[in-house]
């Protein structure tokens, strides 16, 4: 299966530095395999949180080509599996919300946790990577904040247009301004290199001139 997607399965795990690693890399995209919902990519189906990991680490690999073991591997396992836990079981509301994305992260740092100690991880990997998927001390710890600059990116390159599409233009710009206000300075002048449709430009030129910083 991977090794039909865009460069194949070996260029994903370019950086890996540890056959540890490329274990708990093919664990949780075996993992992610399971997912029922289906995205298209090209001319093929792939399931849905499989694409989006793979996306992280090649986004990863081109935002920090230096990355640590930690965030190299909290990258890959971000949505592990997070089709278990659909955001029609919360509340609509703003704290159903809240809710709903805080269970996402606890979820998800267990399930990996549990995937690398399958791979022979120590406890002191298992902490560095519950760490950064709990997103703990954003803008002061370095791995954290590149992870969700990754994770933003990704979300403007892939995720963005489909976005714009079905939401109001105001929803866009108040979700644009959040999202501006998570990323760094360097993640922010990544983004504004990204191959975005102008009218996806517009949008975000226009939340950052609303007062976005």
């Amino acid at each position: 299966m991977q090794r039909a997607f865009l460069n194949n399965f070996e260029q994903t795990l370019a950086m890996a530095i540890s056959q540890k690693q490329t274990d708990a890399f093919q664990l949780f995209d075996a993992a992610n395999s399971a997912d029922p919902n289906l995205e298209f990519y090209g001319e093929r189906e792939f399931p849905k949180e499989l694409l989006y990991a793979i996306r992280m680490t090649e986004t990863l690999q081109e935002y920090e080509p230096e990355a640590s073991e930690a965030l190299q591997l909290a990258a890959r396992c971000q949505h592990i599996c997070r089709w278990e836990i659909p955001r029609q079981d919360y509340e609509s509301n703003r704290a159903g919300y809240l809710k709903w994305r805080q269970d996402l992260k606890n979820f998800h740092a267990q399930k990996a946790e549990g995937l690398l100690r399958q791979a022979g991880y120590e406890q002191d990997v298992l902490d560095k990577v519950e760490f950064l998927l709990l997103k703990k001390q954003l803008k002061k710890s370095e791995d954290t904040q590149a992870l969700e600059d990754v994770a933003c990116l990704v979300f403007l390159q892939y995720y963005f247009e489909p976005f714009i599409k079905k939401h109001a233009e105001e929803k866009v710009v108040e979700i644009l301004q959040k999202t501006w206000r998570k990323m760094s300075s360097k993640g922010q002048q990544r983004a504004l290199e990204l191959s975005i449709s102008e009218k996806g430009m517009e949008l975000i030129t226009k939340a950052i001139a609303d007062g976005t910083e």
